[in-house]
């Protein structure tokens, strides 16, 4: 006959050991859960950071093309011409640390544009850089054209941080020198000999969304691209220096 074995030693586990068990499978789960939200959040931050990027390249990139036709075509297609002839770009009209305009063929259309580029161009969206781009019109100069010539404000980016402090142009001449823009600007009807002698453009952007946190440091995220254009064009002067004349 088999002996009988111990009757505690047949049963399960007590209560108090499925328990514990439990607890302890909690706490693991708990840590998984917790580890994939942290990475959950971790990507939604990248892909933020990347949309953020993104639409500061486009924009650097439709800024490039504008560049590109800046200042054509020049007084030389017709000497005889005036600053406000339909047919000549002037090039640069006005420049400060957040804000340009200038005149070019930008579609290769014929027809010269008046463009802008400017935080808050519309007076409706105080962190968006917007851009404007309407044809060139007769009968006043080009710095009069801008405040006469209804602009079409479009935004290029979103939730700006730059300020004159932080500025997005910073302009070089041909020697790579540093040119010194207020904060008011320059123009080229009353610092032409200035404007003329621009050749590069600097562009810095920063962009903070306030919406996204970042998960590690539990503030808003930054996204920074900057890029660098020279003209390929020479300006035109109204002051100063000997109208549609090119340094």
């Amino acid at each position: 006959m088999k002996p009988i074995g111990n009757r505690h030693n047949a049963q399960g586990a007590s209560l108090l050991e499925l328990m514990v068990g439990l607890a302890i499978l909690g706490v693991i789960t708990a840590g998984i859960f917790a580890q994939l939200n942290a990475a959950t959040q971790r990507i939604a931050t990248e892909q933020s950071k990347v949309d953020n990027f993104d639409e500061a390249r486009d924009f650097v990139d439709q800024f490039f093309r504008d560049i590109n036709q800046i200042g054509y075509p020049d007084g030389h297609i017709a000497p005889t011409s005036t600053i406000s002839d339909l047919r000549v770009a002037v090039g640069l009209v006005k420049i400060s640390p957040t804000s340009i305009a200038f005149e070019g063929d930008i579609n290769g259309s014929g027809v010269v544009q008046q463009v802008q580029y400017q935080i808050n161009g519309s007076g409706t969206c105080a962190l968006c850089f917007q851009r404007s781009a309407v044809p060139k019109i007769t009968g006043t100069d080009p710095l009069t054209q801008l405040t006469t010539n209804t602009p079409n404000w479009g935004t290029e980016v979103n939730d700006l941080t730059n300020t004159t402090a932080s500025p997005i142009f910073t302009y070089f001449n041909a020697a790579g020198g540093q040119i010194i823009v207020p904060s008011a600007g320059l123009d080229m009807i009353n610092n032409g000999s200035t404007i003329v002698t621009v050749k590069t453009i600097h562009i810095s952007l920063t962009i903070q969304n306030n919406q996204v946190m970042d998960p590690k440091t539990g503030q808003p995220i930054q996204t920074s691209f900057e890029g660098e254009v020279s003209l390929n064009n020479c300006s035109l002067a109204a002051a100063a220096v000997p109208p549609l004349s090119c340094f």
